[in-house]
């Protein structure tokens, strides 16, 4: 098996945004709502059949070509928790608008109402911002939030009261930023952003007036307002926590010769992610590769695949052991959850 390199994945979508993701891979620009590129997806659009799941090269989904050889693609270790699901989504994300404030549910809450193993813990790293200095983005409520408020608010949509509750952060690019299933969070205009999630279309719209004509019949997943409203977390949180969610550059060990970590060992149970340079040595893993600057290859065994910066890239297990090399290149290595690690419910 070899890496294989992917083409743009890029269902439309409420919200507009594309332009930086088509400026970030050196194509032309699609039409401008199609903000979200699903890189290495087995997941497709909720309610919307295979809309957002990869194609290969040689046209098979990549469900397909994953079930077929399970253990090729995952490894053991992986193919004995997960089964031949990939456990994970990885999206390039261009904010075109402000984002509706909206949540995603835990696992507790996803098997409980919506039968699966999956909810959707995210994660972001910071690509670009409005003029490459501050971008902003919205992080949990400020200040405790009543069930009964939160329904208010949503019923009447109201969003400045939404906003306004919301605790404003600034990030720059290389920023990366842990979105715990639950929390309400919203991203500004002109941030791009690589995101890690799990892999599921689940959202909750607390906010959708707008934004998704059809919100206020599918933003709650369509389990109904009362039930849905049950996932967000209404706890007030602290600019420290808030904090604690984001790790600059500075904060991000190196974990080998030319390779650092980028997210916290809290996101192990459901993602993680890499900052490769030349000379990385990457071990035998599923991972999707998103080239974030420069050019060079990825060696494995005797084989060499070309890359270059705005490249996305699919590695299976199966093609073991890898390298990387080039003056001034540099890779996010995103992999799925690491094995043995649990989240709690």
């Amino acid at each position: 098996m070899r890496p294989i390199i992917l083409p743009a994945n890029q269902p439309r979508h409420f919200y507009r945004g594309g332009a930086a993701i088509a400026r970030f891979r050196g194509e032309p620009p699609a039409d401008d709502h199609r903000p979200e590129d699903w890189v290495g997806s087995v997941t497709g659009r909720f309610g919307a059949g295979p809309v957002g799941v990869s194609v290969l090269p040689d046209g098979r989904p990549l469900p397909e070509a994953i079930a077929a050889d399970p253990q090729g693609w995952l490894g053991p270790a992986h193919v004995a928790r997960w089964g031949d699901s990939t456990a994970f989504l990885v999206k390039l994300l261009d904010a075109g608008q402000r984002l509706p404030v909206h949540c995603h549910p835990t696992r507790a809450f996803a098997r409980e109402h919506l039968g699966c193993a999956f909810g959707k813990t995210e994660a972001w790293l910071v690509l670009d911002t409005p003029g490459h200095g501050d971008g902003l983005v919205r992080l949990g409520f400020r200040e405790e939030v009543s069930a009964e408020r939160l329904r208010v608010w949503s019923a009447t949509q109201d969003r400045a009261a939404m906003i306004e509750a919301t605790r404003p952060v600034r990030v720059r690019p290389g920023d990366a930023v842990l979105i715990p299933a639950g929390l309400p969070h919203a991203i500004d205009a002109g941030v791009f952003v690589v995101e890690l999630q799990e892999p599921t279309d689940f959202s909750v719209l607390l906010e959708w007036e707008g934004f998704a004509p059809a919100g206020d019949e599918t933003g709650h997943l369509r389990l109904g307002w009362d039930t849905a409203l049950e996932c967000v977390d209404r706890r007030a949180w602290s600019s420290d926590q808030v904090a604690g969610l984001i790790r600059t550059r500075a904060d991000m060990p190196e974990t080998a010769p030319g390779v650092r970590r980028v997210l916290p060992e809290s996101a192990d149970p459901f993602f993680r992610a890499e900052l490769a340079g030349p000379g990385a040595e990457l071990s035998a893993g599923f991972a999707v590769l998103v080239v974030l600057r420069g050019a060079g290859e990825l060696r494995h065994g005797t084989q060499r695949v070309e890359l270059r910066a705005g490249q996305t890239v699919l590695v299976p297990y199966g093609a073991g052991d890898t390298t990387l090399h080039g003056s001034d290149l540099e890779v996010l290595r995103c992999l799925p959850p690491a094995p043995g690690a649990e989240s709690t419910p």
